[in-house]
């Protein structure tokens, strides 16, 4: 197990009708004018978002609103939230909605004292100035990226065709609203695409170059676990309230640093090499319609073949402890196979469990689904290549090489 440091200055409100509560929460905690962004429209048709501002009314709370947000949120509307937010004088930036609202608040919070243009601390070219940084709370309307409690943020750059994280410990939330009956109304595609990406989390820090840290492992197997068992009741019944809040509170432990601690770099920082989020993020990034879980779907199971042979042990110690699959022993069991067959047997048979779930729930299996071309290679090699290096990753260093066989797998 390597050091680490942990902190989760995240206040979470979780339950039925908390969403009632948002005003009384935050007038408790002194804000007085909050700028609330929300995305295309789904929180005013649910009246979700009439909901929250009914009580920063009731509380004489002043507020702000910025919505039009989309998945895979862009830099200019992040750049009109710095604007409004200074002209406003507001002292919170509250998001109602899923990651790429949430992720778009944390881009405004942090680009308010920034002089410069708020890509600069996207593209690393500034850093993040925490004197006048605002506070964002969150209500949270799609479990899956984990925003609500995690330390990143993702944005996109059109103009750029690039899609860039930024890390801090000055994005988590001040505190998180978590209503698991706002999850009644999302379609099935997004509920599915939403576990992925969790699955995704964890697994982004589990297979990582450090050996066994059995508690931490034991913690992110048992919420992969628990998600293959509760994303069926939910696709089945979205008005399941125990599905929906077991995967709700899964999204929040997938992304907020407790499924990878022991695991994170040696130097400090997030556990594993986040290859399979750098390979996905250049195709939400080039094709603004693909929805982040669906990329991952894909590209998961893909890396996985692609590099298993690095760590075989890690990837059958994934395999017991999620589907409860073991090498054959040839000898007890009487088949006439190699030690070595029986472990690629294992693996293989792992990763077709795996990506069989997400095709399942309705996920797609291959980039083609997705309408992507081997003409669209080059274009997110490109990419890639700005955003990651020419050599990236941690559990088995990718070059730009093995990023373009992994993607021509995926057609």
């Amino acid at each position: 197990m390597n050091d680490f440091t942990f902190l989760l200055p995240t206040k979470f409100v979780f339950g039925r009708g908390v969403t009632d509560r948002v005003g009384a929460e935050l007038a408790a905690a002194g804000y007085r004018h909050a700028l609330v962004i929300y995305g295309q429209g789904s929180v005013i048709r649910t009246g979700t978002l009439d909901r929250v501002l009914a009580t920063l009314d009731a509380e004489g709370i002043e507020h702000t609103e910025l919505g039009g947000v989309r998945p895979n949120p862009e830099v200019g509307l992040v750049r009109e939230g710095v604007e409004l937010a200074r002209a406003c004088g507001a002292d919170l930036v509250l998001a109602v909605g899923g990651g790429s609202v949430i992720d778009t608040a944390k881009a405004v919070a942090v680009g308010v004292p920034y002089e410069g243009d708020v890509w600069d601390l996207f593209a690393k070219r500034a850093k993040i100035v925490a004197e006048g940084k605002l506070p964002v709370a969150c209500v949270l309307t799609i479990p899956a990226a984990g925003s609500e409690s995690s330390a990143s943020c993702v944005i996109s750059n059109d103009e750029l065709k690039l899609k860039r994280g930024l890390s801090s410990e000055l994005h988590r939330p001040v505190v998180a609203f978590m209503d698991p009956e706002l999850a009644f109304t999302l379609p099935a595609y997004q509920i599915a695409a939403g576990v992925t990406d969790m699955i995704a989390h964890i697994m982004e820090r589990y297979f990582s170059s450090v050996g066994p840290v059995p508690v931490t492992d034991n913690i992110a197997c048992g919420i992969i676990h628990a998600l293959v068992e509760e994303a069926p009741r939910a696709l089945a019944d979205p008005r399941d309230y125990d599905a929906q809040a077991n995967i709700m509170w899964a999204s929040t432990l997938a992304h907020n640093d407790i499924a990878g601690v022991g695991r994170n770099a040696v130097a400090g920082g997030r556990a594993g090499g986040w290859e399979c989020h750098g390979l996905e993020h250049e195709l939400s990034a080039h094709h603004t319609g693909i929805t982040h879980g669906a990329g991952l779907a894909v590209v998961f199971p893909a890396w996985m073949r692609y590099v298993w042979r690095s760590a075989p042990e890690r990837f059958l110690s994934f395999g017991r402890s999620v589907f409860g699959i073991e090498p054959v022993d040839a000898e007890a069991d009487g088949v006439d196979v190699t030690p070595e067959e029986a472990v690629a047997d294992a693996v293989t048979a792992t990763i077709d469990e795996l990506q069989a779930f997400f095709v399942s729930m309705g996920m797609p299996r291959t980039l083609g689904e997705l309408g992507v071309t081997a003409d669209d290679i080059p274009a997110l090699l490109e990419t890639l290549e700005q955003n990651k290096g020419a050599r990236f990753g941690d559990l088995q260093p990718l070059t730009m090489d093995d990023a373009r066989a992994i993607y021509e797998s995926c057609l």
